[in-house]
């Protein structure tokens, strides 16, 4: 046969997209696995037309799912970036709005039963090690995808799906601060380099002259920002020990402002050469941390919430995000227990996904 079938699941996942396989119907090895998923996706023209992927970094992610063999956990989740023109896969960070339907994804491919009304699945991430409760319901034993819970970015409501994040902090590097201080100062740029579920450099938009609160598209326009923050956080991340970042969509950057919509902090989050439409949900959770530790550069900015846990209204271009954060402060700084967010999921389609033989036998 000229192609190779690989059963999947197609899953809106918060705001991303993507197909979810069950790791054992893919290869073993990352160098032909990398190849598999740029075929699967389309990577290498910027509509992804010889795949499924949709032209954007948020509908070029991949999830890989198989039962866990730790005894806390259930599901392992390997997530992959898969870059939209480049023809280049990240297996380094991981993905908080496609694990919103990694739940989801693993009931319906039947790697653990419904557990009655609501099932309650633990997931590791395979990528950083982090731990994550999802809470998804299940009415006579089936997946419910029809609910009241909107979230900003996605078009009506859906069922919930709440998550529970645990063991985040130094997902990446090991360290809240993994460079040692609550600032650097990178190039004349203040920088807070933090890294809770996700690594991030962050800064202040008015330190590159912007308000904060510029579109999408016109932050994707202006390449002079890009030039002058592209090299900032390929130092920070090599700061962050992350060694060479310029293939590496890792570290992530972010920029603060003052909120303007009632929300606690207003931010552009970049994934890193594009700018989010909304917010990833690991990029909340670092930032949110951000918010609640003194000295970093979001200081000043913001009112800070009262008691803990704190609810964290992060906005963003199209809309907010709420993060729930359980912590303490004290002589030792700012130390994270949990961080809690709601999302949506919903099935898209499922069946068998082609790729060239080839590219699975390398010939």
């Amino acid at each position: 046969m000229s192609q190779t079938a690989i059963p999947f699941h197609f899953f809106r996942g918060g705001t991303s997209r993507g197909p979810y396989f069950r790791r054992e119907d893919l290869p073993e090895d990352s160098e032909t696995l990398a190849r598999v998923l740029v075929a699967a996706v389309g990577s290498g023209h910027k509509l992804n037309i010889d795949g499924i992927g949709g032209g954007a970094a948020v509908t070029t992610k991949v999830a890989m799912l198989s039962r866990s063999d730790t005894n806390d956990c259930d599901i392992d989740y390997f997530f992959a970036q898969v870059s939209v023109e480049d023809r280049l896969v990240d297996f380094k960070p991981t993905c908080g709005n496609i694990l919103s339907g990694v739940g989801p994804a693993a009931l319906e491919m039947g790697l653990i039963a419904p557990q009655g009304e609501v099932t309650r699945v633990r997931i590791r991430s395979v990528n950083t090690g982090a731990k994550v409760e999802a809470v998804v319901r299940t009415p006579g034993g089936q997946v419910d995808y029809a609910g009241e819970a909107a979230i900003d970015g996605v078009p009506g409501t859906a069922a919930p799906i709440y998550l529970n994040f645990m063991d985040v902090v130094g997902s990446a590097t090991g360290a809240l601060l993994p460079t040692g201080a609550l600032r650097d100062m990178i190039d004349g740029i203040e920088v807070t380099c933090m890294d809770v579920a996700m690594p991030i450099a962050i800064a202040r938009a008015a330190d590159f002259g912007l308000s904060g609160y510029e579109s999408v598209e016109e932050l994707d326009a202006n390449r002079d920002f890009y030039a002058r923050m592209e090299p900032i956080r390929r130092e920070a991340g090599r700061r962050m020990g992350l060694g060479d970042v310029s293939q590496s969509v890792t570290p992530k950057f972010a920029l603060l402002a003052p909120p303007r919509n009632g929300g606690t902090i207003c931010a552009r989050y970049f994934m890193p050469w594009n700018c989010h439409p909304t917010m990833a949900v690991t990029g909340a959770q670092c930032l949110a941390s951000c918010v609640l530790t003194p000295g970093t550069v979001a200081e000043g900015l913001f009112c800070p919430p009262e008691g803990t846990p704190a609810l964290v209204l992060i906005e963003h271009p199209g809309g907010a995000i709420d993060v729930t954060v359980d912590y303490e402060t004290g002589p030792a700084g700012f130390t994270l227990k949990s961080a809690g967010l709601l999302r949506t999921a919903r099935l898209l389609a499922r069946g068998e996904l082609m790729v060239p033989e080839a590219v699975w036998s390398g010939k």
